[in-house]
């Protein structure tokens, strides 16, 4: 993993208004198929982590578990999770990741 592009990539796609963050707002993201990738902080509870996995899984869409810390030092943001929406900025996460 190429830590210093995903932190980039991450910022840019936060600037671009290309994530949703919060559990509500992810959770919305996946049922409508509008994330291409959902990236989960390392510290994320075992519970919420489930919950996201069985979503991903029933959508298809890929989930990626980041070191802890890393999505809020990337994007400033708190949270558990964030939802990147379908283009170019997921296709090359997942690439990196």
């Amino acid at each position: 993993m190429d830590e210093q592009r995903i932190r980039g990539l991450m910022g840019l796609c936060v600037r671009a208004g290309q994530a949703v963050f919060g559990e509500d707002g992810c959770r919305k993201a996946l049922v409508q198929g509008k994330c291409g990738l959902l990236l989960a902080d390392g510290n994320i509870s075992l519970n919420s982590r489930k919950r996201y996995e069985e979503l991903c899984e029933r959508t298809a869409t890929p989930m990626r578990v980041l070191p802890p810390g890393l999505l809020e030092e990337a994007t400033g943001k708190p949270g558990a999770a964030m939802a990147v929406k379908p283009g170019s900025f997921s296709e090359q996460m997942i690439r990196c990741l």
